[in-house]
């Protein structure tokens, strides 16, 4: 039987149990933490069993929930609506659970958002309280116990170590052949940190596995899951025009002899916009890429199969289903060109640094100063979390922001006087990309970068408005070196708002 096959040690056998029997081991007020990055690696079966329970009638739950990034919608989906969530972290995109976090059905729920480069240490100094149980999925448990990722590593090794139990999904669905993709380091904390061996984008320094101590494994159930990965939305004029203009940067950034994307790896962000600037890299004149990043989307697979990219390392392949069929029908090609690490590798500020990585991350509003959010709405409601951009932004050799200069179809700017919630700070912007143009920050001052921003990366239809708060701040303030008008601000803010919320009102009518 295939499952035996999977499941090699003999030890283990005998805690073979359902779904449903495993999902009893979790018990109210628990803190439960999964394995994954994106849907790619999470548990599934257990989860849902779990949530299948409270929903009948026949328990009560309340958990803390600790993952690698966001979830599957067997998770955070599935247990939100339910009242299921306590206290999450570090990260979410799932639409229910933001509801709940903001006040809406399912909550109240405390979520916390951090760096993710440093969820594993802050859970092993105790930050986060105990863990009492983590579910991990696995392509395969080896003879020895080991337990072998599927499509992504996230903070499986750090949960394992720290949990009091562990219930291991042993997926069938998933291909056997992940088995060597992993590269899995364990870190010690401060003050007995040694560097991490890393110095090029394809090394190894781990080993192909998780390692977990029999005794800790509560359960072992065989699932049969199918991911479930999220859809990226079609390429469209506005992100092609985004990726083109980060193109120009890059190449621009050639010509001049300076920092080289065919010289540097690069990291790409998660969407639409990001991968449409994969896609617009294939199409360049760079070649021999190499990427060093927290997730891989289709984009890079197109750059790997077109020889355009050598290697690439992250924590998660979060791959459309189509990606993640291509992926499955050519396991072997892949292999050397792709390794997943723990997020605590791929996030770290050291190697990232060391490396020189070129970071390109989305923001979901940027002012004429350059500071970016990409977390809240309105400054108040959270949207997702800062996830993974603070790591790279701020150790980056070049970092680099994008974004569409207007949303809500036209009806919102997202180039603002300032914004309504602040994740990055002008310090650890050094471009800022929209579908209008590019603005390089480096070495400007507030109020040049004011200018190039205004200029260069607001929609023409807004230009107008931002040039006369920044002159009218100028005034105000005799030049000072940020000019700020806060009442100003705040009336473009709730201009914006009422336009935003007059434009959704319309589209439910439709």
């Amino acid at each position: 039987m295939e499952w035996e096959k999977r499941f090699r040690c003999e030890a283990l056998k005998s805690r073979l149990m359902s779904a449903d029997e495993a999902a009893m081991l979790i018990e109210d007020g628990m803190t439960v933490a999964v394995s994954g990055f994106t849907p790619s690696g999470c548990p599934k079966v257990v989860p849902l069993a779990l949530a299948e329970q409270v929903r009948s009638g026949k328990r009560q739950l309340r958990l803390g929930l600790l993952s690698g990034a966001s979830t599957g919608d067997e998770i955070d989906s599935a247990w939100a609506p339910l009242g299921m969530i306590a206290r999450r972290l570090p990260y979410m995109t799932s639409k229910p659970l933001r509801n709940a976090v903001n006040g809406g059905l399912g909550g109240p729920v405390a979520y916390t958002d951090i760096h993710l480069g440093q969820v594993a240490q802050n859970a092993r100094y105790g930050f986060y309280g105990k863990i009492h149980m983590a579910i991990i999925e696995a392509a395969a448990v080896t003879e020895d116990g080991n337990i072998i990722p599927t499509t992504a590593v996230g903070c499986s090794q750090t949960y394992i170590d720290l949990a009091d139990q562990v219930i291991v999904e042993l997926n069938l669905n998933q291909p056997a052949e992940l088995e060597g993709f992993h590269d899995i380091y364990r870190m010690q904390d401060p003050p007995y940190r040694k560097p991490i061996p890393l110095t090029e984008v394809g090394q190894r320094i781990g080993k192909p596995w998780l390692s977990c101590p029999a005794e800790k494994i509560a359960a072992v159930v065989i699932s049969g899951a199918e991911e479930k990965p999220r859809p990226l939305a079609p390429e469209d004029e506005v992100s092609r025009r985004i990726a083109a203009n980060i193109v120009s940067f890059l190449q621009g950034e050639k010509t001049a002899g300076r920092l080289s994307a065919d010289k540097l790896p690069l990291q790409s962000g998660v969407g639409s916009v990001a991968n449409a600037v994969l896609l617009g890299l294939k199409n360049s004149d760079f070649s021999h890429l190499t990427f060093y990043s927290e997730v891989m989307q289709d984009g890079i697979m197109d750059l790997i199969d077109a020889g355009k990219a050598d290697m690439a390392s992250a924590t998660s392949l979060s791959l459309s289903k189509e990606g993640m069929q291509r992926l499955l029908g050519n396991l072997e090609r892949y292999r050397d060109k792709i390794i997943l690490r723990d997020s605590e590798i791929s996030n770290s500020a050291e190697v990232i640094r060391r490396l020189g990585v070129i970071a390109m991350n989305t923001a979901v509003e940027a002012d004429i100063y350059g500071n970016v959010n990409s977390s809240q709405m309105n400054g108040t409601s959270v949207y997702n979390g800062i996830g993974g951009s603070g790591d790279y932004a701020r150790n980056s050799s070049i970092s680099i922001f994008m974004t569409n200069s207007v949303a809500k179809g036209g009806a919102i700017s997202s180039i603002v006087p300032m914004v309504t919630h602040v994740d990055h700070t002008e310090h650890d912007v050094d471009v800022l990309v929209t579908e209008q143009g590019y603005a390089d920050l480096r070495g400007l001052s507030p109020k040049e970068r004011a200018i190039r921003i205004i200029e260069n990366c607001a929609h023409p239809t807004y230009r107008p408005q931002l040039w006369v708060y920044y002159e009218k701040a100028c005034d105000a303030t005799h030049s000072a070196q940020t000019p700020h008008l806060l009442e100003d601000c705040f009336t473009f803010h709730a201009q914006l708002r009422q336009a935003g919320t007059m434009l959704s009102s319309e589209e439910e009518k439709r």
